[in-house]
């Protein structure tokens, strides 16, 4: 029998990698093993500015666009409606469910101060593209340099 060197941090590696990976499958990943009530509900968004405005598109599948609103108040975003079943099926002859039903709401804070009310909203094929125009003082000015002498 070879006697073998102990190495104390060798083993402290293999359980923080242990716990590394139990926290990413349960936290980053819910979906694997049980998907939560909130994550079901969270409406992925893709957010960008121009020098102009600040556009946000908001995946809504099967969503009718008058079952969506859309409100701003300061400089929160806020996008929310419901999802409707539209066939009545037993509890307990789904083999499986994934469709989400039920209300829905996602709030976002706005990188610039914008002018709500030049708001423009359009719905295409699942997808709402909201266009904000940003406030005046929020749009970048040109400072022009003049040559003195």
């Amino acid at each position: 029998m070879a006697i073998r060197r102990w190495e104390p941090f060798s083993d402290l590696m293999s359980l923080r990698e242990a716990m590394d990976r139990l926290f990413e499958e349960s936290f980053v990943r819910p979906t694997r093993i049980m998907p939560s009530v909130e994550y079901a509900r969270i409406v992925p968004v893709d957010m960008y500015q121009t020098p102009n405005e600040i556009v946000v598109k908001a995946s809504l599948p099967g969503i009718k666009p008058e079952d969506v609103d859309i409100s701003v108040i300061g400089d929160t975003l806020t996008i929310k409606g419901q999802t409707k079943s539209t066939e009545e099926v037993k509890e307990e002859n789904f083999i499986r469910r994934e469709l989400r039903y039920g209300a829905f709401e996602r709030e976002m804070t706005l990188p610039a101060s914008v002018q709500a009310e030049k708001a423009e909203a359009s719905f295409e094929n699942g997808v709402l593209t909201l266009k904000i125009p940003k406030a005046e003082e929020a749009k970048p000015k040109q400072i022009k340099v003049r040559a003195t002498g």
